[in-house]
């Protein structure tokens, strides 16, 4: 966190300056040159913590029956890395056969879990910010620093199964807000506050065409340029996929204006200007 070196030696450098300490200020300096130019040498290859949200269902948990925390992992851990800690963690105290990990990220219903098992969730979640807060927040420790809110999605269709047909796929978003800032002293803070919304099956499709854009866009404008990369991202943008490709999308969600000649909704226009913006691209 090479960034937060500069904060503490403004408050340090007034320090030597009044004692008149040369050989002091020379080490700050000196410290100060290394900082930046790591921050500067490293300038979009540095990576950050894993965040998952942990929550413990059942009796044997005690006080933390029903709460939910969010851990803080190093960076690139794996689901199944902190899956396998948390299950040999409380299979020590519990035994394991009274230890389950829940595998979905859907909402626990307690009525029907086995109220004698110690029943733990784990789903990866990211930091998450309003639209407001990226002109603050640009650079990779600017969206890693002092975070305290957290996305998952869970995709979900009437029936129950988690993926359908693009026209029945829905998504659950749920941002989580953590009682204390990230970085913080202890490495899993306790959540305060959940909110959910629900996403449409043409609002899924907006946001997925959105995301192929910015990848899309990123690739581009990588420099040095890559081709390697460039031509993977293409080929996931516009390739059909186990969810089917833009083409689908546009077929279910935008055949009907053809057809008929009526004016489109406001979120069939949406998706119809990120697909301007993607083709552009």
């Amino acid at each position: 966190m090479y960034e937060c070196l500069n904060e503490v030696y403004k408050i340090l450098t007034p320090i030597a300056e009044k004692n008149r300490d040369w050989k002091k200020l020379i080490n700050i300096h000196s410290k100060l040159q290394d900082a930046f130019s790591k921050i500067d040498a490293l300038e979009g290859r540095r990576i950050f913590g894993t965040y998952f949200r942990v929550g413990f269902y059942g009796s044997k948990f005690g006080d933390l029956d029903g709460e939910e925390f969010i851990y803080k992992e190093p960076m690139l851990t794996k689901l199944p890395e902190i899956s396998h800690r948390l299950e040999g963690f409380y299979s020590d105290r519990f035994g394991a056969e009274n230890v389950v990990i829940i595998k979905d990220s859907n909402t626990v219903d307690n009525t029907k879990l086995s109220a004698d098992k110690a029943c733990i969730q784990i789903t990866y979640v990211e930091p998450y910010f309003d639209e407001y807060e990226y002109k603050d927040r640009v650079t990779s420790f600017e969206k890693n620093y002092n975070i305290k809110r957290f996305i998952f999605s869970t995709p979900f269709t009437p029936d129950g199964r988690a993926h359908g047909e693009l026209n029945e796929q829905y998504k659950r978003k749920t941002v989580l807000t953590t009682m204390h800032m990230f970085p913080y002293v202890k490495t899993r803070i306790q959540v305060a506050d959940r909110m959910s919304w629900v996403l449409t099956p043409i609002e899924v499709a907006i946001e997925d065409i959105q995301k192929r854009t910015r990848e899309l866009s990123s690739a581009i404008n990588q420099d040095p340029p890559d081709h390697k990369i460039l031509q993977m991202v293409l080929q996931g943008c516009i390739g059909t996929t186990v969810n089917q490709g833009p083409m689908e999308v546009a077929h279910i969600f935008l055949s009907d204006l053809v057809e008929s000649r009526k004016p489109p909704s406001r979120l069939q226009n949406k998706l119809r200007l990120c697909f301007k913006d993607f083709s552009k691209k």
